[in-house]
C-alpha cells in the first residue's frame, strides 16, 4: 500500500510530505529530534482532513495530529507506521464579530496571529502563554491550555463557544455555536478539548473574545514566607477590584536562574529573597487603576506582607517582567532537566514542596529543583535537574516522586499540558477507575478502531 500515493490523491501533491521530508522537520522548539511518520498530510480544508481519516480508518492506520509542537509530553509523537497530519495550512481567520465578540478561525491559526489581529478591534483573546508565537488555536483547544491568565478568564475550554471536529470515521460534526448561553442537552464540544486528539480533530473554532483593557499595572514582588505569598493573593483578588489578571510565583532558584548571567534578564530586585511574585492588574480606568494598584501596594508593604518590589513604569518594563517569568528555557542550563506541570491546592504547596525537597535529598543526592508556577490557578511547574551524563536513568525515581504524594494532596499530574505518552503511566495518581473506564468508553464509542493518536492519553 502506497500511502504517500494515495494521500497525494486526496489533498493534492503539495499537501503531503513523505517520510524522507518528514524527517527533515523539527519535533518541536524543546526537542532535538524531528518528526517521525509515514507520512506527513497538510489538508487546506474540513473536507479534506474528513478525506484522510476516512481513509485512513478503513485501512486501520494511525493518524497524529500536531499543532505548533509545543507541548511537553510526547502528545505528538509518530512512528513510521502512522500518518502526521497538520493543520498548518488552515491557518485563516475567517471573521471577527465585535458586536458579538467572537471570532471565528481555523485550527491552525497561531495563537500570536489572532492576538495581534485583535488590536485593531480593541478586543482580545486572552488565552496567553510563553509559546504563543509558535502554538496553534486547535491545539490550545485539543491540550485545554492554561498559561499565565487563568485566574481571571479560566481555561481554554472556558473561551471556546463551538467548534468544528473530524471523527475517526471521518465524519464532521458541526457545533460552530457563538452563543455564550447554549443549555440544547449535551455541550458536545467539550468531548474533544483536552481530548488531545484521541477523540476526533478539531478543524475550526468560534472563541470568545473580551473588550481590550486599556490599563496595564504590574510589580515584582520579593516575600518572606509561603504564607505571605498566599495572603498576598487573597489580598490582592479583594483590593484590585476584579481586575487582578495574573498572579505568578518563583521560588528564590528559578528567580535568581532567570535573573543571572548568561540568562538575558536582570534583577528588577534583589536575589535573596525566599519568594517573588509577579502580580498584573487588567482594567479600564486610566484615573484610578494605577493609583489603587499603588495604594494596594503600600498597604500589604506597611503589614510586611511584602519586603521589596518594583513598581512598572511603562509596559517596556511589564515586557521586562514577563520575560523573567516566561525565560523557562533556562531550565535547561545546568543538567539535565525533568520538567513537571502539577496542580494542587493552596494549602497543601507549602508541604507538598518541603517533603519533595527532603525526598529527592534522600534519594536523589545530586539534583537541583527549580519551582515556579501559575499559583493563582494552583498550578506549579517544577523542574527537577540531574547532571546531564546520567540523564533517563533518573526518570522513574524522580517521577515517582513527583507524582506520588499528589494523591494525597487530591492533586493532579496534569496542570495545563495534558497526558501525551509522557504522563500516561500516572494518571491513576489523578483519576479513579470509574473515571478511566468511562474515559475508555468514551474512545471505543468515537474511535471504535483506535486510529486517532493511538497510544496517548490511555494504555491501549
Amino acid at each position: 500500500m502506497d500511502i504517500v500515493a494515495t494521500l497525494r490523491q486526496l489533498i493534492g501533491d503539495s499537501g503531503v510530505l513523505d517520510a524522507t521530508e518528514l524527517s527533515t522537520r523539527s519535533a518541536g522548539a524543546l526537542r532535538q529530534d524531528a518528526l517521525q511518520g509515514a507520512a506527513l498530510a497538510r489538508p487546506r480544508t474540513t473536507d479534506e482532513v474528513a478525506s484522510v481519516l476516512r481513509w485512513c480508518h478503513q485501512h486501520r492506520i494511525g493518524v497524529v495530529p500536531c499543532g505548533g509542537l509545543t507541548g511537553l509530553v510526547h502528545g505528538a509523537d509518530g512512528s513510521a507506521e502512522v500518518v502526521m497530519l497538520s493543520l498548518e495550512r488552515m491557518n485563516a481567520i475567517e471573521s471577527i464579530d465585535s458586536r458579538q465578540r467572537c471570532a471565528t478561525v481555523q485550527a491552525g491559526v497561531i495563537l500570536q496571529v489572532l492576538q495581534e489581529t485583535l488590536e485593531q478591534h480593541q478586543l482580545i483573546f486572552p488565552l496567553d502563554l510563553g509559546a504563543r508565537g509558535s502554538a496553534t488555536l486547535g491545539g490550545n483547544a485539543a491540550t485545554n491550555a492554561g498559561g499565565n491568565r487563568v485566574i481571571r478568564y479560566g481555561m481554554m475550554r472556558n473561551m471556546v463557544l463551538g467548534l468544528e471536529a473530524v471523527l475517526a470515521d471521518g465524519t464532521i460534526v458541526s457545533s460552530m455555536n457563538k452563543l455564550i448561553k447554549n443549555n440544547a442537552a449535551y455541550d458536545l464540544k467539550q468531548l474533544f478539548i483536552g481530548s488531545e486528539g484521541t477523540l476526533g480533530v478539531i478543524t475550526r473554532l468560534n472563541l470568545r473574545l473580551w473588550e481590550a483593557p486599556t490599563t496595564r499595572n504590574m510589580a515584582l514582588l520579593g516575600l518572606p514566607d509561603f504564607a505571605s505569598v498566599t495572603a498576598l493573593l487573597k489580598r490582592m483578588d479583594r483590593d484590585l477590584g476584579g481586575t487582578l489578571s495574573a498572579f505568578e510565583v518563583m521560588w528564590q532558584d528559578f528567580y535568581q536562574l532567570v535573573t543571572t548571567a548568561p540568562a538575558e534578564g536582570r534583577p528588577p530586585i534583589a536575589q535573596d529573597y525566599p519568594f517573588y511574585v509577579l502580580l498584573e492588574g487588567q482594567g479600564a480606568d486610566p484615573d484610578g487603576d494605577s493609583g489603587r494598584f499603588a495604594a494596594a501596594l503600600e498597604t500589604v508593604m506597611a503589614e510586611g506582607l511584602v519586603v521589596d518590589g518594583a513598581l512598572s513604569q511603562s509596559e517596556a518594563d511589564c515586557d521586562r517582567f514577563w520575560s523573567l517569568r516566561d525565560d523557562v528555557a533556562q531550565v535547561f542550563r545546568g543538567g539535565y532537566p525533568f520538567i513537571f506541570d502539577i496542580s494542587l491546592p493552596l494549602a497543601e504547596m507549602e508541604n507538598y514542596i518541603a517533603g519533595l525537597r527532603d525526598s529527592l535529598e534522600e534519594k536523589v543526592p545530586d539534583h537541583h529543583l527549580l519551582v515556579f508556577g501559575h499559583l493563582g490557578d494552583g498550578n506549579l511547574h517544577l523542574a527537577v535537574q540531574v547532571p546531564e551524563a546520567e540523564g533517563e536513568q533518573w526518570r522513574q525515581t524522580v517521577e515517582s516522586l513527583v507524582y506520588e504524594p499528589l494523591a494525597a494532596f487530591r492533586g493532579s499530574v496534569s496542570a495545563e499540558h495534558g497526558i501525551g505518552l509522557e504522563k500516561r503511566p500516572w494518571l491513576g495518581v489523578s483519576r479513579n477507575a470509574e473515571e478511566l473506564a468511562l474515559m475508555r468508553t468514551l474512545k471505543s464509542a468515537l474511535d471504535p478502531v483506535g486510529i486517532l493518536n493511538p497510544g496517548k492519553v490511555l494504555a491501549p
